[in-house]
């Protein structure tokens, strides 16, 4: 039985843009009481990401969540992706659920044809074979047809495909606001929806005769 109370999550962070998704992910996650540990792999690439896109200067790996989320964290830990022996790259290691995000084409197509040569592949191809939830947020565009036809291979074998598509039923703000929707949509996957969340409930046959 496992010791540890609450949620185990491994987050995977390739190059593909959207570092402010990776980040409202890991905050959203830190701040969770039901969550008692998140594994963070980052990618060479995605560490190239939070440089481009957060401005987060190069260091010590270890360092890396407290930059992320400007404030210290015990919750969160840092696995070196070349590290295939990790604890989370055996089935024998309990984790709840995983999320890759964003999720690259390439890491995409690493996950869909079970290619392990790194942390993120391994501990993706772990979740599939254990039948536990994997969420994939592919971030590119146009789809070409081998990314659609790794998102099928990859959906068929047990991950949601959650692309990084936006709502606006929400009526977003700010760029904040957008990216606060996707990722509590994204947490729920996992059984971990949030109070932050807009949720659509619907809406009157006056309000639709003045629109």
């Amino acid at each position: 039985m496992r010791q540890t109370q609450g949620q185990i999550i491994t987050v995977g962070v390739t190059g593909a843009s959207g570092a402010l998704l990776a980040q409202k992910a890991l905050a959203l996650l830190d701040d969770d009481a039901r969550v008692a540990r998140v594994h963070l792999v980052v990618t060479e690439t995605g560490q190239r990401l939070f440089a481009e896109e957060l401005g987060l200067t190069s260091g010590d790996l270890r360092q890396l969540p407290s930059r992320i989320l400007g404030r210290a964290t015990n919750k969160i830990e840092v696995l070196p992706n070349k590290d295939v022996g990790a604890s989370i790259a055996s089935g024998s290691y309990e984790v709840d659920s995983m999320l890759v995000i964003p999720c690259s084409m390439g890491t995409l197509a690493a996950i869909a044809n079970g290619t392990s040569d790194d942390l993120i592949a391994r501990a993706a191809d772990v979740m599939l074979k254990e039948g536990r939830k994997l969420v994939l947020c592919i971030r590119d565009t146009p789809f070409n047809r081998v990314h659609l036809e790794n998102m099928l291979r990859a959906q068929q074998a047990g991950a949601v495909i959650m692309p990084v598509i936006p709502a606006f039923y929400d009526q977003p703000k700010t760029i904040d606001d957008a990216v606060t929707q996707y990722t509590c949509r994204v947490l729920a996957q996992i059984g971990l929806p949030q109070e932050k969340m807009y949720r659509w409930t619907g809406r009157s046959s006056s309000k639709e005769a003045k629109a």
